[in-house]
């Protein structure tokens, strides 16, 4: 049985700088069918939603390290069905993610940038929330210490983070899903690590103190998932 005391400090094969894109566009293709299947763009409306009670007018939302922008089309749904007028803005660092999510998504009121999150300029306009889902579990704890500050600088409002709980039953479900179901070799060896490199609450509650960010909301979700949001 495989010991997940600690976070797996292994590369996921999606973390390469060399994958095809065919291969890049169907393991987006299967993450979004596991996020529909599994509540995870659910988790990401809810996270959403606690920016929603008290504000009126346009809100404006970006994600970093969107992939092909199928959270932003979870959030665009939630909007038009609560008639709240929204903004999007997804970041991702590889073009072939980018333009795959801005020809995908063409009727969405969103903009796409290619750019590491850290580079990105988002001082002349910065978004009322910045989220990720999916994305943390890719970083050290060091990195992430950076990037929870970089995200509490560049939002107006707050953010929130959708990521995988680190559990011995959710590692050899999607193990076992995953190799039965799906056709990604990307997928099929990444999902059980994404697993291995998630967190506990122990994690998020280092991170946060280490980035001077002593208060925020952590939820555990369905399907062995974390909702974390900070309000500003």
């Amino acid at each position: 049985m495989i010991d997940l005391k600690h976070r797996s400090t292994q590369k996921e094969l999606l973390d390469a700088a060399d994958i095809p894109f065919a291969d890049i566009k169907k393991n987006m293709e299967e993450l979004d069918t596991i996020n529909r299947l599994l509540g995870g763009h659910g988790i990401t409306s809810k996270g959403f939603a606690a920016f929603c009670e008290q504000h009126t007018g346009t809100l404006s939302v970006c994600e970093i390290g969107c992939g092909g922008g199928d959270n932003l089309r979870a959030i665009y749904r939630y909007c038009a069905s609560k008639k709240i007028e929204v903004k999007l803005t997804g970041i991702d660092m590889k073009q072939a993610c980018i333009d795959f999510a801005r020809q995908r998504n063409a009727d969405l009121p969103a903009t796409w940038i290619c750019s590491d999150y850290k580079l990105a300029d988002l001082a002349k306009d910065p978004p009322d929330i910045i989220f990720s889902s999916l994305f943390c579990h890719h970083f050290t704890q060091q990195e992430l210490v950076y990037m929870m500050g970089w995200m509490k600088t560049n939002c107006k409002q707050g953010f929130f983070i959708n990521d995988l709980q680190r559990h011995p039953l959710a590692y050899y479900s999607i193990r076992w899903i995953t190799q039965i179901f799906s056709n990604s070799y990307l997928v099929k060896n990444d999902a059980p690590l994404s697993v291995a490199r998630g967190f506990r609450k122990n994690d998020w509650k280092e991170i946060f103190l280490a980035a001077g960010i002593p208060t925020f909301r952590l939820r555990w979700m369905w399907a062995f998932r974390y909702l974390i949001i900070f309000k500003k």
